[in-house]
């Protein structure tokens, strides 16, 4: 397949001249989007909505109907690796994804294997090989997986979003299980990155949502490292092109020097960090992407243009930058203030290139 006739994203992820800065958003096909949970409500629940190639095509491509985005990501969920291993995902009404099946004991880390994505995992490589059928190389297509730590932290808490009392546990009194545990997702997220690289993801991005929770020294040993070895295992280049590699680590900001020497193409950036402070501690050794607060969105369109406006400048001119979120967009988010970012970003940024 040749590369998209749009491929400002997959140059600005190399720091190769671009006409103007891409953007793309993390969270774009969601909940935010009235024609999304139509599709939602037809699928029954989240689960049945990532599990049909069809309707994740459906919601996937969405978000590029309304607006001028520079790339589209699957639709899919960080945890479909863990449900493949057995752990029984399920979402409680409201409160988020949860594992009926939760790592509480060292037999059930010890007898844990990654799962063949081919077999295990294949409505969502469906997914992306009917999404990039249906794009047509219009704009290109984003794979991506959950952390080796991150999901680590759902498959030992059970859910998301708690103080990680009993991960931090294991952590300082049985590292050696955390490892354990961690090898076998590095292994996972490996192989479900490539094969979603096989099935035609043209750049892939590794979210580890809660590696800002480790101190200093635990980071680069449990989560870091990890995610270093993903990075070396996977397959740069597909079909005759460069698949770049996108690596963010939300509350990341002190490893910055670490996390662009781990061997990705670009660093996501959450809104804590200075572009242009993370640009001359490492601008030209990666690319950087971010770094806008989602609660920006929340505003109206004149805030967002102006704090649109402040990122670019932050970044400066020159290539490398890929305009997005610090994370995901709120399901609260009026699609008008998301048209009225896109268009701002398209229309300002033309002057730093």
């Amino acid at each position: 397949m040749s590369k998209p006739r749009n491929d400002t994203l997959l140059r600005a992820l190399m720091r190769q001249p671009t006409p103007y800065t891409p953007i793309w958003l993390m969270r774009q096909a969601g909940r935010y989007l009235p024609e999304y949970n139509q599709t939602r409500a037809r699928a029954g629940d989240f689960l049945a909505l990532c599990r049909s190639p069809d309707l994740a095509t459906e919601v996937t491509l969405q978000p590029l109907a309304r607006f001028r985005l520079d790339a589209a990501i699957v639709f899919s969920d960080i945890l479909t690796i863990p449900d493949a291993m057995g752990l029984g995902l399920y979402f409680a009404e409201g409160e988020g994804p949860k594992f009926e099946r939760p790592l509480r004991e060292e037999w059930e880390i010890r007898d844990l294997r990654a799962p063949d994505p081919y077999s295990h995992l294949s409505y969502v490589l469906d997914a992306v090989s009917q999404v990039r059928r249906a794009l047509d190389n219009s704009v290109p297509l984003i794979g991506f997986s959950g952390s080796p730590f991150t999901l680590a932290c759902y498959m030992i808490e059970g859910e998301g979003g708690t103080e990680f009392a009993r991960v931090k546990r294991m952590l300082y009194q049985r590292p050696d299980l955390l490892h354990a545990l961690l090898r076998v997702n590095a292994q996972a997220v490996s192989a479900y990155l490539n094969a979603q690289i096989e099935s035609g993801a043209q750049a892939v991005m590794i979210f580890d949502t809660w590696g800002g929770a480790l101190s200093h020294r635990g980071y680069a040993e449990f989560s870091l490292r990890y995610t270093e070895q993903v990075l070396s295992e996977l397959k740069h280049e597909h079909a005759g092109e460069r698949v770049p590699a996108i690596m963010f680590t939300k509350g990341g900001g002190a490893w910055l020097e670490q996390i662009s020497a781990s061997g990705c193409d670009a660093v996501g950036l959450d809104w804590s960090v200075s572009l242009a402070a993370a640009r001359a501690q490492v601008g030209s050794r990666v690319a950087l992407q971010g770094n806008l607060d989602p609660a920006v969105l929340l505003t109206e369109p004149e805030v967002v243009r102006r704090e649109a406006a402040r990122v670019l400048d932050d970044f400066g001119a020159g290539s490398g930058h890929v305009f997005n979120l610090g994370h995901g967009i709120s399901q609260h988010t009026p699609p008008e203030n998301v048209a009225a970012l896109v268009e701002a970003v398209r229309e300002m940024s033309p002057r730093y290139h």
